[in-house]
């Protein structure tokens, strides 16, 4: 579809200048160092502490010594773009850790009047692990179980519905983005033997 050109394509992919990653696992990191590798200027938004991110430790280490920059204690409520819909910042406010009444257990919660703007060009969105809400409302014939994982075929991957494959977390849980590739790879097989039989 010519993506790779912005003058012929209608959804092209654009390489941004300034980029934020909104989230602290590990693919908030693999797409920080990602973007960093393509030359945007990168930063980090959690709405925790440094040591609350849920990435390896590896992972957080390499991308300070890639330069990615880190705003700990932020909360993005908004995200700003131009009249053309072009992204243009996002708009945050200040958290503060309070200790929940079980021990160990901290909860942010926002600081009054302290919303603040970082302009931008690109946002990514890399939280939570958990299927789409809208999946228990469109599918609800489809297996899943006591963690609210779709239960598959182990050789094929195919679902308790015919002809529908699935893989990655949404199988597995949180895992690696190569277990999540080599799900699509056998899924793929998986789909064209169903296919060619049909």
């Amino acid at each position: 579809m010519q993506a790779f050109d912005k003058n012929k394509s209608d959804t092209p992919i654009i390489m941004g200048q300034k980029c934020i990653v909104v989230g602290a696992g590990n693919v908030a990191m693999d797409a920080a160092r990602t973007a960093r590798r393509l030359g945007a200027d990168v930063t980090v938004v959690y709405r925790r502490r440094e040591c609350d991110m849920p990435a390896r430790a590896e992972e957080i280490e390499h991308a300070k010594q890639e330069g990615i920059n880190f705003e700990f204690l932020t909360n993005p409520v908004e995200i700003i773009g131009d009249d053309d819909n072009w992204v243009t910042g996002i708009r945050c406010v200040r958290m503060q850790i309070l200790e929940d009444e079980k021990p160990g257990k901290a909860r942010p919660v926002q600081i009054e009047n302290s919303e603040f703007e970082i302009s931008c060009d690109t946002v990514v969105i890399a939280i939570g692990t958990k299927a789409n809400a809208i999946l228990n409302d469109s599918a609800s014939n489809l297996q899943r179980n006591s963690n609210n994982l779709i239960v598959v075929d182990p050789l094929t991957l195919q679902t308790s519905i015919d002809g529908v494959f699935a893989g990655g977390d949404i199988v597995s849980g949180a895992a690696t983005v190569i277990e999540a590739m080599g799900a699509g790879k056998l899924a793929a097989q998986s789909i064209q033997q169903y296919l060619l039989s049909k």
